[in-house]
């Protein structure tokens, strides 16, 4: 056999190794990069006890059981979205959305309880609101419905569909929430306390607080 033909092979054979270890490098990779499932069960224990190791007090306590909470400032969360409930979450551990408290907390968690806790809530079962306010939840239908067209406001059903459950990894669902947080939430964007949405930063400065109030109203009798 000739001096040519053995280093030929020779080289092929490094070649193949080579390969052989991008392709297992390539795939070690693929497997790290594969993000944690998300664990209900741990977001419920989370949910429900909290986490006095690390100071994280149980989120019931302010949202109450399933995330329906009673406390008309403090936001209903049953059935939320999982994208979203992460993304605020996360956003609150940064100045796009400071608050005392869920500041507070959020940087005590993780990535994974944030993405279990939004598991579980995910699946609870929101429980009806009612509007109040019979003489401007018309007003609040109609700006729901059609925008408010000589504000260039547009519908709030494009984005949060027309009964108000939202379209999931994308806008939040809003119907049922009550009608103090709505307020407080459309205020805060419209006076730049929170600007972790450019799309409700534009709009809601376009909004006097009587149409505020209104949507506000007819969003939390939507089902």
């Amino acid at each position: 056999m000739n001096r040519a033909f053995l280093s030929f092979s020779k080289s092929l054979s490094i070649l193949a190794l080579a390969a052989s270890s991008l392709v297992s490098v390539a795939s070690a990779n693929e497997h790290a990069a594969k993000p944690a499932k998300a664990d209900a069960a741990k977001g419920e224990a989370l949910y429900t006890n909290g986490d006095a190791a690390r100071s994280i007090v149980a989120c019931v306590s302010c949202h109450g059981a399933a995330g329906n909470s009673t406390i008309s400032v403090n936001p209903k969360l049953s059935g939320q979205h999982e994208a979203y409930i992460v993304k605020q979450l996360t956003d609150f551990t940064g100045p796009a959305r400071n608050n005392a408290v869920m500041t507070t907390f959020s940087k005590l968690m993780t990535a994974d309880d944030m993405k279990n806790v939004a598991a579980f809530l995910a699946v609870q079962k929101p429980k009806a609101g009612a509007a109040k306010n019979k003489d401007i939840v018309k007003l609040g239908e109609t700006i729901y419905r059609a925008g408010i067209a000589e504000k260039n406001v547009a519908a709030c059903a494009g984005c949060h569909s027309p009964n108000g459950a939202g379209i999931p990894a994308q806008f939040p669902r809003i119907a049922g929430q009550h009608q103090d947080y709505t307020i407080a939430q459309l205020t805060n964007f419209r006076t730049g306390a929170r600007k972790n949405s450019p799309q409700m930063v534009t709009i809601a400065k376009r909004m006097s607080d009587e149409e505020i109030k209104a949507v506000a109203d007819y969003v939390a009798g939507l089902k």
